[in-house]
């Protein structure tokens, strides 16, 4: 495993980090989520990346991780890394969602008692909540931290503006950001271009999610809709007016170039990522040990030259032209 400092910290992350966004909810099956866990803590991934309403049903992926960890690594607590995030829809009631003192202090509370620690090492504000004044947001965190549930506090998919605003409220309390998570993958550059200067310049790691596009990088679409994947499932994340023929002929396109180069288009597209110094680490999301594996050998080969990377550019810039 190769390991990265997030920003101006004291901490390193591995490049590959276990997400349980799906996969590790009360639908899913708890002994191949614990073989996943257990595997990936083997292979050097110390970090384990959970919110308050990861599951299905919300609270689940915190509950089985938790299992987990009181089963099987209990005396490993000081050599892993556990993030949770609080802001999305959570529970019934006015209080229930957003980002005010009010959700965030509770659904702390709540995700360390589903969990069973003592403290989280990052808990993240998982959304900027436009209805709450970001002071009240931000204060919360730096109250948690002061208050011992968690050692630090990252933002989640925060705007540009908001952002900058985050990190200067922060750093006046001396608590600044450890980690800024945004969604990058090849057909999705837009945090890449509109936050990672931002978070670099400020000292924050840059943590990203949804590297494989929802499924799109991994050339399972190619042919259609398989029966068992996010689509063909309902996902409100992948719907099936977003496989267009541009994206299946781009995503055929780039699982030529990632052959060549004696990968899978999802080793390419998780390396690509990394490619981008600035990232700390990246997310992965995986449906059994095998997949898991498959991503580690992403670090095989993790490196583009210029001609690699322009390619990738033209492929997404323009899908339908032959190369």
């Amino acid at each position: 495993m190769i390991y990265r400092r997030c920003g101006h910290s004291g901490i390193k992350l591995p490049v590959l980090s276990l997400g349980l966004w799906h996969n590790f909810g009360d639908v899913d099956s708890y002994d191949i989520a614990r073989e996943m866990v257990l595997t990936a803590f083997e292979q050097g991934i110390c970090h384990f990346d959970l919110a308050n309403n990861y599951g299905p049903p919300p609270g689940s992926a915190e509950r089985n991780f938790g299992r987990i960890l009181s089963n099987d690594l209990k005396t490993h607590r000081d050599e892993l890394f556990i993030s949770s995030k609080a802001g999305h829809d959570m529970w019934d009631g006015v209080y229930g969602t957003g980002s005010s003192r009010k959700n965030i202090i509770a659904s702390c509370n709540q995700s360390l008692q589903r969990t069973g620690l003592d403290y989280f090492d990052i808990f993240y504000s998982h959304r900027y909540d436009p209805e709450t004044p970001i002071e009240e947001t931000m204060q919360a965190l730096i109250d948690l931290v002061r208050q011992g549930k968690t050692l630090y506090i990252g933002i989640s998919k925060y705007p540009a503006d908001k952002q900058k605003e985050a990190y200067a409220i922060l750093q006046e309390a001396k608590v600044p950001c450890l980690l800024s998570q945004y969604r990058c993958s090849i057909f999705d550059q837009k945090a890449k271009d509109n936050n990672f200067e931002c978070a670099y310049e400020a000292g924050s790691g840059i943590i990203c999610f949804s590297p494989l596009a929802q499924g799109l990088l991994t050339g399972k679409y190619n042919q259609g809709v398989p029966a068992d994947s996010r689509v063909a499932k309902g996902s409100v994340f992948l719907q099936a007016s977003q496989l267009t023929k541009e994206r299946i002929e781009a995503a055929r396109k780039l699982g030529e170039m990632a052959q060549n180069r004696q990968q899978t288009l999802a080793q390419m597209s998780l390396a690509w990522v990394l490619n981008d110094e600035r990232v700390t680490s990246v997310i992965i999301g995986t449906s059994s040990t095998q997949q898991l594996m498959s991503n580690l050998e992403a670090l095989k080969h993790p490196s583009f030259d210029k001609e690699e990377l322009q390619r990738i550019d033209e492929i997404v810039e323009n899908p339908i032209i032959s190369f």
